[in-house]
């Protein structure tokens, strides 16, 4: 069963769509962040897959993540860090469904939905069973930093990729540094890659692995920055597998 899911976070709403399991009872559930100008429905073979293997499933849409987002907020004023906020105000709210086992939260995220994810987890910490990471853009703030060197020359506006971004965009991550703020979370870390990604270097992801204690890298042949239908087969079966070993047992990577 799949229904629309709107969480209030202060005066904005954030929209997404949930996904249950046949059974009744409670279940495991895994929250789903999207990337850059994407929405929900990015993630819904990964929602309906993971429901019919026992999850509940939430993918929702940014505050101003995307030109198609049905949450609140313009892109103009979205950052990493009110993606992240959004991420917490989700978390907060699966976790007191009734049919949810909020010891058993996983959260999930593609590109920059899996940088988020990732900054996410560091302040959730044990309360995020384990983390499921693709491609995750880990390397944003470096790629902006070399973009815009200067703080004082960043312009107002600046269109990328589809999204009319602010300036607060491009300071918030001026100074921030992925590996210093990362990597404290302890529990197990999924990061799946395609070694013809040409957005996310291999270097990054390397960083990545080295970052958490527990954490496993996965490189899929001849898939980019986003996988094929026969890759992202093969992806979500790989997450599910990991996420079983862990609910079942303390597994190490």
């Amino acid at each position: 069963m799949t229904e629309e899911l709107i969480i209030k976070k202060n005066d904005q709403e954030i929209y997404g769509k949930i996904y249950y399991p046949e059974k009744d009872g409670k279940h495991p559930a895994i929250i789903c962040s999207h990337g850059y100008n994407g929405t929900n429905s990015d993630f819904v073979q990964e929602c309906t897959y993971f429901a019919q293997n026992g999850y509940v499933a939430y993918a929702y849409d940014f505050c101003g993540g995307s030109v198609n987002s049905k949450s609140s907020g313009k892109p103009a004023d979205m950052t990493v860090f009110t993606e992240k906020e959004d991420l917490l105000a989700v978390f907060n709210y699966i976790q007191n469904l009734e049919n949810v086992d909020s010891s058993q939260i996983f959260l999930f995220g593609g590109s920059q939905g899996g940088f988020v994810t990732a900054l996410a987890a560091e302040e959730l910490m044990d309360k995020v069973k384990g983390m499921v990471l693709y491609f995750p853009a880990l390397n944003i703030p470096d790629d902006w930093r070399r973009t815009y060197p200067d703080k004082d020359k960043i312009p107002g506006i600046t269109d990328f990729w589809g999204l009319t971004l602010g300036k607060e965009f491009f300071l918030s991550i001026h100074d921030f540094y992925t590996f210093d703020n990362i990597g404290s979370y302890p529990n197990n870390v999924l990061i799946i890659y395609g070694n013809k990604d040409n957005l996310i270097p291999y270097n990054t992801m390397l960083e990545a692995k080295k970052a958490y204690n527990n954490a496993q890298l996965i490189i899929l042949e001849n898939e980019g920055h986003g996988f094929s239908p026969s890759g992202g087969k093969k992806a979500r079966e790989m997450v599910l597998d990991f996420l079983k070993k862990i609910k079942h047992s303390h597994f190490m990577a």
